[in-house]
């Protein structure tokens, strides 16, 4: 053998070896991950590494880890299986090459911004099936080999086994199925509202008290909610599931929010005590271009108009579900959303921070909303959060007509 060919083999047994440690599996899943991908992109000199893991019953790719394109996991990116290059991957089954990426190859528009000329993409696979896709990129244009390709496979070995090391514990298996039946996992447009949403865990389960929710109502209109059940984790998420499907029924009776957030606070008090919760609901007729609100506890939205300055939407708050026998009369206000008006409604972990009062990261956060297509206003407003690890559960639901 050549000198040439050994020192060529010496460097790929090198970079296996980094994939393959088998100081990894000493790692819990998320820190497995970040570890892995890490040593993939020095593995590989790639710029960056991204895992999207499938959320089967919504039919897509969440992404879940990265480095270099940490923006993605700070967006809760979702991609739907099939589109774009990831989602390609995840339909094939098959690995992907694109010598020089371009607006037809890729669907999130990060690749781009990023400046990524290149991409070599692999599916995770655990007992035959698809559960997600390992991708690495650079900033230069590069031939991907079969080399490559191989190492990047073995890489993906090593996600499956993180993913599996995840559903093992029987916590986190209820947990998971907990979410998926309470978070919509898609939101159709409904009655002319446009609609998107995130949903980010300040928990390693992926679970907590906070939610969103949108649904049709007899009259014709919509109902739209966010809330926030003090705690955290599958007990929080337990109790939020069965106060959702409280709230579901209150709504089916009656369309003034005041009345439907009145009758949850009498539940929660006689079967929840203890529980603290804040929420607001909103029914949108499906005419017109007014909606009727209640707030109870629940941060102000944020409203952005065409040709007018974002501002919080100015709304009575009245008392949290679940603090004692006599909150007081609760109130339903009627605001003009009109055609091209957007209304973003969040949760506390969104922009509240140890290091800082509650105000300053409210102002931020109306600084960075416009009247934009919800998808976009979700996205930027997720970027701009500073979401490395949440500490507090977070949901974001925003909504135009």
């Amino acid at each position: 053998m050549s000198s040439r060919g050994a020192i060529h083999d010496a460097q790929r047994w090198r970079r296996l070896e980094t994939i393959t440690d088998p100081a990894l599996s000493r790692l819990d899943a998320a820190d497995l991950l970040d570890e892995l991908l890490e040593r993939v992109r020095t593995a590989l000199a790639a710029d960056t590494a991204v895992v999207l893991l499938l959320d089967p019953d919504a039919g897509q790719l969440v992404a879940t880890a990265s480095r270099g394109l940490e923006e993605e996991v700070r967006q809760a990116f979702r991609l739907e299986v099939g589109r774009g290059f990831a989602g390609r991957i995840a339909r094939t089954g098959e690995p992907v090459i694109i010598a020089d990426v371009t607006h037809a190859d890729v669907v999130n528009p990060l690749l781009l911004s990023k400046g990524i000329r290149s991409l070599l993409g692999v599916p995770i696979l655990a007992a035959g099936e698809v559960v997600g896709v390992l991708h690495v990129g650079t900033l230069r244009p590069r031939s991907f080999t079969g080399e490559d390709t191989d190492l990047l496979r073995r890489a993906a070995d090593r996600a499956a086994a993180a993913c599996r090391i995840r559903v093992r514990e029987p916590d986190q298996t209820a947990a998971l199925a907990l979410q998926h039946s309470l978070l919509p996992p898609q939101l159709a447009e409904i009655n002319g509202l446009q609609l998107a949403a995130r949903y980010v865990p300040g928990h390693t389960l992926g679970v907590g008290g906070d939610w969103y929710d949108v649904f049709p109502l007899p009259s014709g209109g919509t109902g739209v909610v966010i809330g926030d059940v003090s705690g955290h984790g599958l007990a929080s998420a337990v109790v939020m599931g069965r106060i959702r499907s409280a709230l579901r029924a209150y709504a089916l009776t009656t369309d003034d929010p005041a009345q439907v957030l009145a009758s949850l606070d009498r539940k929660i008090q006689h079967f929840e005590a203890g529980v603290l919760t804040t929420a607001l609901y909103a029914m949108i007729p499906a005419e017109g271009q007014s909606i009727r609100i209640s707030s109870a506890g629940h941060l102000p939205p944020v409203i952005a108009l065409p040709g007018r300055p974002t501002a919080l939407l100015d709304l009575p708050v009245d008392a949290p579900l679940g603090v004692g026998r006599h909150p007081g009369r609760r109130r339903t206000s009627t605001v003009e959303l009109p055609a091209g008006a957007l209304l973003l409604c969040y949760t506390d972990g969104l922009v509240e921070r140890r290091h800082r009062i509650i105000d300053v990261g409210i102002k931020a956060l109306v600084d960075v909303v416009t009247p934009d297509h919800p998808e976009a206003v979700c996205a930027t407003v997720m970027s701009h959060a500073g979401l490395d690890r949440p500490s507090d559960d977070i949901a974001v639901l925003a909504l135009r007509r």
